[in-house]
């Protein structure tokens, strides 16, 4: 089933409209706008003259049948297609540096044979969605704020081959998605990826009695949690605990055990420092787990006695 840009919403919410009724398990291809609904295409098309009242525009939103308040809605992302030309803007207050820009700036960016052309330099093709979510609980929230139920969440691993967990809030869970990037590096600090047009190749799937904590990406090798807050310290917080709670329950590990192994494994990132909630993921690698053995019992744990007697014997 395609889902067109006729459809397109600016806020979460549970009274939207659905623009599809959908099966769980069913392909679904997602037509996107751009985050300034197509309306920047040239460089003169500068920030002063974009309607901030249609950015980041999320095609959809579509009800997935049999998806109930408590569930877990699974996206698996198949395929990104992209327009041949984006945009990246700067402006005056815009990112983590805008208080010094000074003048504001389009630049128009060709995507050609797997690359992106930006000014004089080559860039490769990293393909993402920045928008994509389900009806919260409760008040809308504006496509452009992350949460928990997803949202602007500019996280550069929900991508091609990733498969997104998210909450059903609401009957139906309402998924609608946009704001795609032809690439974006992490923090996406100017507040702007190369912002695109395109289409999303997905399969719903509704999931009954799980413990994933949600918003989380898995991917062929890594486990990522995802958390938005009003500061990047807190939704790190956020996203290391929904890790830990993960792989407590689904690896039967001690809390212990579980944030040393983070500690020692576990890779945190800023997914966007610009949106009016910031957004931060922690990723671990599978591999680890695959020859998981028990917790050694403390009489079997080496202490630092054992170690100096060691050395003392060398």
């Amino acid at each position: 089933m395609r889902i067109t840009t006729d459809h397109v919403i600016f806020e979460m919410n549970a009274n939207n409209q659905p623009a599809a009724l959908v099966k769980s398990g069913e392909r679904l291809v997602f037509e996107t706008l751009d985050c300034f609904s197509n309306t920047v295409k040239r460089p003169e098309d500068v920030v002063s003259s974009i309607d901030f009242s249609k950015v980041n525009p999320a095609t959809g939103p579509v009800f997935v049948e049999g998806a109930e308040v408590g569930d877990i809605l699974k996206v698996t992302i198949h395929e990104i297609n992209l327009a041949d030309y984006g945009a990246i803007i700067t402006a005056p207050g815009l990112g983590v540096l805008g208080h010094e820009v000074e003048q504001e700036e389009t630049v128009i960016c060709q995507v050609v044979n797997g690359e992106v052309r930006y000014r004089d330099f080559t860039l490769p093709l990293r393909k993402m969605i920045g928008v994509i979510g389900t009806a919260p609980a409760g008040e809308g929230v504006n496509t452009g704020t992350p949460g928990d139920h997803g949202g602007n969440m500019d996280t550069t691993a929900i991508t091609e081959g990733a498969t997104l967990y998210l909450p059903v809030n609401v009957p139906g869970a309402l998924l609608a998605l946009g704001d795609l990037h032809a690439t974006m590096g992490d923090g996406e600090v100017v507040g702007a990826g190369l912002e695109i047009p395109g289409e999303v190749h997905l399969d719903v799937e509704v999931i009954k009695d799980s413990h994933i904590p949600t918003p989380f990406v898995e991917t062929a090798d890594r486990y990522i949690a995802i958390a938005s807050d009003e500061t990047l310290d807190a939704a790190v917080e956020r996203a290391t605990k929904n890790l830990t709670t993960f792989i407590e329950k689904e690896y039967l590990q001690t809390f212990n055990s579980t944030i040393m192994l983070l500690s020692l494994a576990g890779d945190v990132s800023v997914s966007q420092a610009v949106n009016p909630n910031k957004t931060a993921r922690i990723a671990l690698n599978k591999n680890i787990f695959d020859h998981l053995k028990e917790i050694p019992a403390e009489k079997d744990t080496p202490v630092m006695s054992d170690l100096d007697d060691h050395v003392a014997e060398i």
